[in-house]
């Protein structure tokens, strides 16, 4: 039997909820949920997939996403085998609109709040200063119990809401249109595309997974993912590229190869096309920014 993808987070007795998780990889299913959620990777790494955009995260990645936002951290493949001793340590805190009371939002108190939580709508990255006071902020929240934890949810909300370091995540016309269903089969080919992009991947392949015919598929996927098959797939070796490009140790036709490219020029062409620079001159950005 499948996992649900449509997930509850809060349970009626509880205003909100925060988990602090230790475990081998984190929950691998592209889902979403009714509630809002920020989460932070304090230990971890893998390809961070919210709405239509895709990013490597690492230690460090704070993100906010609105209700009903289609959303996977998704583990590097050595996180999955049991010999590796790899772990992952996140913060995560769900909370509902309306967990001060209904309608306490509209009122002018909560103004930069609720703004805020309309910008979610998009999934929000949390960077600079603003990430490091919230992540520190998270971690106390953590002890906090009764009255103090939702004054703790205030104070951080407060911050991410006069925060000029929050950039969206998602395109701005980007809409969730997705029915359990398609949730169920869009994780099924992610989860398929991030375990085999090493490989050769042709569309007549997942077209088979979805059982649709190859013109169905590419029609499908494009309104559901907002962009074509080819430049999903184009997408998730890139953003394992960037991972690679970061060891000191590799070089370029390594990570060209490892990331599913079949030729250095393909790979240079790519991802200038998407990065805006060479590889090379990615890598050496990266190593002189250390």
């Amino acid at each position: 039997m499948k996992k649900p993808l449509q997930k509850s987070k809060i349970p009626s007795n509880k205003v909100f909820v925060i988990k602090e998780l230790r475990e081998a990889y984190l929950d691998k299913y592209w889902h979403s949920h009714e509630e809002y959620q920020l989460n932070v990777i304090l230990k971890g790494r893998g390809t961070r997939y919210i709405g239509d955009h895709m990013k490597p995260f690492k230690e460090g990645d704070l993100v906010l996403t609105g209700p009903n936002l289609p959303h996977v951290w998704r583990c590097d493949n050595a996180y999955f085998d049991p010999e590796s001793r790899l772990e992952t340590h996140d913060i995560v805190i769900y909370f509902p609109e309306s967990f001060l009371g209904k309608d306490s939002l509209q009122k002018d108190e909560f103004e930069e709040i609720r703004k805020l939580l309309a910008r979610a709508d998009r999934g929000l990255e949390i960077k600079g200063h603003t990430n490091k006071v919230v992540i520190k902020m998270m971690k106390e929240l953590v002890h906090r119990q009764g009255g103090a934890s939702i004054i703790g949810l205030l104070e951080i909300l407060n911050v991410l809401a006069h925060s000029t370091e929050l950039e969206p995540i998602t395109q701005i016309d980007y809409k969730n249109n997705y029915t359990a269903h398609e949730k169920d089969k869009i994780s099924e080919i992610l989860e398929y595309v991030l375990h085999n992009f090493k490989n050769k991947i042709t569309l007549k392949e997942v077209a088979e997974l979805a059982n649709m015919s190859e013109s169905a598929f590419s029609r499908y996927f494009k309104a559901r993912v907002n962009k074509s098959f080819s430049d999903f797939l184009g997408d998730v070796r890139i953003s394992n590229a960037r991972k690679l490009l970061q060891d000191e140790d590799l070089n370029i036709s390594q990570v060209c190869y490892e990331s599913g490219f079949p030729t250095i020029s393909n790979f240079n062409k790519q991802f200038k096309d998407r990065i805006g620079k060479t590889p090379m001159a990615y890598k050496k950005d990266v190593i002189d920014s250390l």
